[in-house]
This record gives structure tokens, sequence and C-alpha cells, in this order.
């Protein structure tokens, strides 16, 4: 194994350290969250090129952002580093509002799953959250993990969501359910096994990091930091065989992004996303091109809405304790 020391500690804390008790919410059943009057205006009603969006969205001032989820209507969610508040965007227009104060427990990777739910790493604290797209309610909390962990992204797909772990060989398993109460609603480990390469214990090294499903929908892809290498995991033993890639790179690679065939790694400390695409089954990836782009700054995850690829900038070199610094998600070409 090549051990590489953890490129973001020293951020991580100071981000923690910013933030106060970690969010803890009660469990409770939820009605299927269908869209609101918050959510961005149809489609059909508004300028659908390109060239009618904005290249770039803005996201508060003291608002650290991570992940991205982007809603069939336009809607994307992202969440703070510093506190765990969720902003919602209109990519049509640029605008948007915080829509989940945050307590102190980090938001990293989040996906929307069919029930128009979002699905929060938790970071740090451990925790997966369910929150309300619309009203941003915090509907649910579980804790995953405890002692050293880093529940940093997910995915929906295999039966549930998948939540990696990047500082545990370990990724946890949410049932898709509309319920979000009981024992069954509760996240399950899965231990990571096969050609997978463990993580030495203590977070001094990121192991799993971003997470997609394969192509045909039978498997999840994980990207390994430390390893510098690409995984195709069993979601039902956790066996993992490194992916072959034929050219490019996913060293420092954050978010994943499978749509079709193609996939996006986001590469953060490369200033770059490197595409490939995939066989079906996700054993092959042959490298296609590089996107760089002067605005990338520390980009860490990305989501495909329409044919633009929208891209989170983490800045994890910014003096985040100013509390006017602001960061972007800007967009570029498929």
């Amino acid at each position: 194994m090549t051990g590489r020391p953890l490129g973001r500690r020293g951020f991580i804390g100071a981000a923690a350290a910013l933030g106060s008790a970690a969010l803890a919410g009660p469990l409770a059943p939820l009605a299927q969250a269908r869209t609101t009057a918050d959510e961005p205006t149809p489609a059909a009603s508004l300028p659908d090129s390109a060239a009618s969006r904005p290249d770039s969205v803005a996201t508060p001032a003291g608002f650290q952002p991570e992940g991205i989820a982007v809603s069939g209507r336009g809607a994307a969610y992202t969440g703070s580093l510093i506190d765990g508040s969720i902003y919602r965007a209109d990519l049509a227009t640029g605008t948007g509002r915080i829509i989940t104060r945050g307590q102190g427990s980090m938001s990293v990777g989040l996906k929307l799953d069919t029930y128009g739910r979002l699905l929060v790493a938790g970071g740090d604290s451990g925790q997966i959250r369910v929150i309300h797209s619309g009203d941003g309610r915090v509907l649910a909390t579980h804790q995953a993990a405890t002692g050293t962990a880093f529940i940093n992204d997910v995915v929906v797909g295999c039966g549930g969501a998948w939540f990696t772990d990047s500082f545990a060989d370990v990724v946890y398993f949410l049932p898709a359910g509309r319920s979000l109460a009981g024992a069954d609603a509760a996240p399950r480990p899965l231990r990571l096994g096969g050609e997978w390469v463990p993580v030495p214990p203590g977070g001094q090294y990121w192991g799993a990091n971003g997470i997609e499903r394969t192509p045909d929908g039978q498997a999840l892809l994980l990207v390994h930091d430390t390893a510098e290498a690409l995984f195709r995991v069993d979601p039902r033993t956790g066996t993992a065989t490194r992916t072959v890639l034929d050219g490019g790179s996913v060293g420092n690679g954050d978010g994943l992004v499978v749509h079709g065939r193609t996939l996006y790694v986001v590469r953060n400390w490369a200033y770059a996303v490197d595409v490939f695409t995939l066989s079906g089954d996700g054993r092959r990836a042959r490298f296609v091109k590089r996107i760089t782009d002067p605005r990338f700054d520390e980009p860490t995850t990305a989501a495909v809405y329409g044919d633009r690829l929208y891209v989170v900038n983490a800045r994890f070199d910014a003096d985040w304790a100013d509390p006017a610094t602001s960061s972007t998600i800007v967009s570029c070409p498929l």
C-alpha cells in the first residue's frame, strides 16, 4: 500500500472548530416529500438553453460548500463544511437561500432520494441526516459511526443509499423506504474486502471518498484517495475489484459522477475533472479528456444538469475564519 498523509486534515480540524455541538434531530416518519412552491419554476416556463443560465452560482458568505445534488427542476443543493447548513439555488437564475440552518455538524456529500428527501453525509460527526428538500426540516438523524470517522459521500441506488467512511474500510447502507423510524430504517455497515486497500487506523489517511453506481446499476464505484485507485464493489458482499484505467488519473479523486456510460472524476488538489468512458459493469474505464478551468478552486464534487457539469469549489486554502469568505458552483460544458 502507498500511503499519503491527510491533505485536508488541517482544514477539517479548523472547520470543525468553527462549529458548535453536533446536530441531533429526532427520528420522524415522512409522507412522500413532493416538489414545493419553494422549488424553481418548472423548466417549461423558463428559457432552457445553457446560454440563458448563469455560468456560476455564488454560495453565501461564510458558507463553505462541498457536495451537490440537483433536482429535475434545476434546484441545486449544497451543504456547508463549517456548520452543516443547506443552501438551495436555482440554476436558471443563480439565486438561492439557506433552507436549513446548521447547528455545528458538517454537511459533506448529499443526494436526493426517490422521495425528494436530501440524504446528507455528516463528516466527522459520523452522522447521516435526512432533510426535507422543500422546507429544510431535519427529518431524521442517524449515528452511523462513532469514534474516528468521516462520513464523506453518498449515492442512491442498489436498493437504497450508500455512504462512504473515509477513515474506515466500510460503507454504510441506508434502506430505501418512506419510513425513517424503526430498526429497519437504520444504516447498516458493509465491510470492504477483496482487492480493497485497507486504510491505516487513526484518521491520518483518506480511503473511500466519492461513490457512484456502475452504468448497469448492479454495483458501486468508489474512489480510494490514498491508493489513487477506482474500485468496483459488490453491494451484497463488499468485495472490491480494481477498475482498470486506460489512461487518465483518479489521483486526488473526490466526487464521482456517472452520466450514462461517462464517468467524471473531480480531482480536488489537481484542479481538474478527468472524464472516462466506462464499461457497463464498471470494470474498465477509458480516458477521454481532462477538464480544466481557471475558475476551479479545490473542486470537490459535481452534478450534471442539462448539457452542463456543475462543479463545487470547496476552496480549502481560503481563510474561512473570515466571515466574508465565499465560494462558487461553476458550470462547464459536458
